[in-house]
């Protein structure tokens, strides 16, 4: 796969602490790229220096051929969709005035703000003025924004926080078909199933560093235990490796009236990174 995103080497220092310690990684065209990590790991340093919101103190970017000293100009810019900590509404505007000063600063198609609205839900709310909309409908016109113009790629820091289920739903099909489209996205989230469903590859970064980076998938293989887990009735618990010498133990369990679950070890993404970094993402 083409990679339109490469880091190599990257390295933030703010003061006497290092933000980001040597990071390495590419993003292919057309992938969702999860960039996972506790509160202060680094991820907002990431998209902000992928962005050119800040200079980087070390290393080698390259993002659609620009490199990072070039990501100042306007022929980049335009070809990115940002949400993050520094998005914003005019919240005296309504959503639609809102969009359609976005629209024509990037010279989109009229109808693509009411397009947009319907797919996050909204377009009853489009005469609204945003001062009035809830925190998780401010954050899906905010998601509007950064799709209007349809960019090549897609930075999205936290792009479902404070949304319902349901609304989270409809946003990852809205992800996964532009996806499909050929946009390349990459998100931060501390949600490990949404990285699990979306992401085609992820990176666990953790002070500064990125510990492990693959497919979610594959990560998960690559840490699962050759155990059986069993569950019997009274919530007692117990593991067994899965091995010859222990076949008459593990056979005994299939057919135990009291034995009321059985299963492999299979480790969540979740589970993973803690494995990794020792660390919950919180």
């Amino acid at each position: 796969m083409e990679a339109i995103i490469t880091a190599e080497g990257l390295k933030k220092i703010f003061g006497n602490e290092k933000a980001l310690d040597g990071i390495e990684f590419e993003i292919g065209r057309g992938e969702i790229f999860g960039l996972l990590g506790p509160s202060g790991s680094g991820k907002t340093t990431t998209i902000k220096i992928l962005t050119g919101e800040f200079e980087p103190d070390a290393g080698r970017v390259e993002i659609l051929g620009y490199a990072h000293e070039e990501f100042g100009r306007s022929s980049y810019i335009k070809q990115l969709g940002i949400l993050s900590d520094n998005s914003s509404l005019y919240d005296r505007l309504t959503v639609r005035d809102n969009l359609e000063l976005f629209r024509k600063l990037y010279g989109t198609d009229k109808e693509k703000v009411m397009q947009v609205l319907k797919e996050v839900g909204l377009e009853k709310h489009a005469d609204k003025r945003v001062s009035v909309l809830s925190k998780g409908m401010k954050q899906r016109i905010l998601l509007c924004k950064a799709i209007l113009h349809e960019p090549e790629i897609l930075f999205l820091d936290e792009p479902t926080s404070a949304l319902d289920p349901i609304t989270t739903d409809r946003i990852h099909d809205m992800l996964l078909r532009i996806k499909g489209q050929g946009t390349t996205i990459m998100l931060t989230t501390h949600d490990m199933d949404e990285a699990t469903a979306l992401c085609d590859r992820v990176a666990f970064l953790n002070n500064g560093r990125i510990l492990e980076q693959g497919a979610p998938e594959f990560l998960r293989h690559a840490y699962k235990k050759n155990e059986v887990h069993i569950t019997m009735n009274g919530g007692r618990t117990m593991s067994i490796e899965r091995s010859t010498d222990n076949r008459t133990e593990l056979e005994e369990a299939l057919f135990d009236s009291e034995v009321i679950d059985i299963r492999t070890d299979y480790p969540t993404l979740g589970e993973v990174f803690k494995n990794v970094t020792g660390k919950e993402l919180v």
